[in-house]
């Protein structure tokens, strides 16, 4: 019998700066490398490791603005996906935070979101949002127009989140979060951490380390104000307009790296003392990074981080989203012992082979019993699907 494959397409928000989100997408275009990729907007430069891609961004490409400040685009964007028919693939696999939801799709085409996190600005934050814009300058407009429109577009939103046959969820928290704000179940499969990137390292130099793209909800405010407090040496490897509000503030025990090549990464990682983590993630990718490395991490005790980071065995949490709370559990921290290997072993529970075995086996399956329901008509492809397994 000859084997069809199901034609897959990928949809993503938007390509035009490198975080968490995108090393999903990465791992899913390596899964799936004949899947074309629809997104907003795409700055090329900035993802070589697409370069092999079949990236098809939208006409909103075709605006500067709408690359470095997309957060004042979401009716645009919301529209943009909405009018995308994507109807002529069997599968599609949505990589989404915000609209990428939207898409169409026909009664014979399967729509899987990996849902990152239901919309931050519309949901769970939309109040620190509302009072701590990413948008600069324009905070004021921000302020003055969201709390009216953000009623229609959280229609907008629930809307599009019903047109999803399956949700995945990148954590068990956000899983909660999906639940209550688009009344759907979804099945938790965590993100790919390229931990074979990252070698156990036992040496240990006397600095503490945060790594990532500072935008205000990373709270680098937090570590500043611990770190002012405790005198210790503390490095930010990363850009971001944080980066700018809070070094002028920063004691001489706090060094700004600024952006860090990723083969410098792990030695970086693999000597610090410790991670620090103070924001509130869905999942956080970058701590997993630093416990491959078997570098423990001290972590905001809420979210993500509390479905990856042990207490006592791979680092320790603050319960207070004050830097004094950050400050006396790295005073706890110095008091305590880890073990790198039971660190590192930790890590790998997160791989990138874990993902593509999960996902791939999650999409296989469900896209047997998805045409399993569709009747006789469709007999034939699930018969198919199942000899690729």
């Amino acid at each position: 019998m000859t084997t069809i494959e199901p034609r897959i397409a990928l949809v993503h928000d938007w390509l035009v700066s490198p975080g968490g989100a995108e090393k999903v997408l990465l791992e899913m275009h390596r899964l799936y490398p004949e899947a074309p990729i629809y997104t907003a907007a795409y700055t090329p430069e900035k993802f070589p490791e697409f370069a092999d891609a079949d990236v098809r961004p939208s006409w909103l490409n075709r605006i500067g603005l709408a690359k470095t400040k997309h957060q004042l685009f979401p009716l645009a964007r919301a529209w943009t996906f909405r009018s995308l028919n994507l109807s002529q693939y069997d599968i599609v696999l949505s990589s989404c935070s915000a609209e990428s939801k939207y898409v169409r799709t026909g009664p014979r085409t399967m729509h899987i979101c990996y849902c990152h996190t239901p919309v931050r600005y519309y949901w769970s934050d939309y109040e620190w949002y509302k009072n701590n814009p990413p948008f600069g300058r324009l905070n004021w407009l921000v302020k003055g127009l969201l709390p009216l429109m953000i009623g229609g577009l959280r229609k907008i939103d629930y809307r599009g989140a019903q047109g999803v046959d399956r949700f995945v969820a990148n954590s068990n928290y956000v899983a909660a979060r999906i639940e209550k704000y688009y009344d759907k179940d979804s099945t938790t499969i965590y993100p790919p951490v390229n931990v074979e990137q990252y070698p156990l390292s036992r040496e240990r130099d006397d600095y503490y380390l945060i790594v990532g793209r500072q935008v205000a909800y990373k709270r680098l405010d937090l570590a500043v104000d611990a770190f002012n407090e405790l005198g210790l040496p503390l490095k930010v490897a990363g850009t971001g307009e944080e980066i700018a509000k809070h070094r002028p503030r920063a004691k001489s025990n706090i060094e700004f790296l600024g952006r860090v090549p990723d083969e410098a990464l792990p030695q970086l990682y693999g000597r610090a003392k410790a991670f620090v983590f103070p924001a509130e993630e869905d999942f956080g990718i970058v701590p997993v990074e630093a416990m491959a490395n078997g570098t423990p991490v001290i972590a905001f005790g809420v979210g993500g981080a509390k479905e990856t980071v042990v207490e006592g065995e791979t680092g320790t949490f603050f319960q207070e989203r004050t830097g004094a709370s950050l400050a006396a559990a790295v005073r706890k921290f110095n008091t305590m012992t880890f073990d790198p290997e039971v660190i590192r072993a930790r890590a790998e529970r997160f791989s990138q082979e874990v993902f593509h075995r999960e996902l791939g086996r999650f999409v296989k399956e469900q896209w047997a019993e998805f045409h399993g329901l569709g009747g006789e008509s469709n007999a034939g492809a699930v018969c198919v699907a199942a000899q690729t397994s």
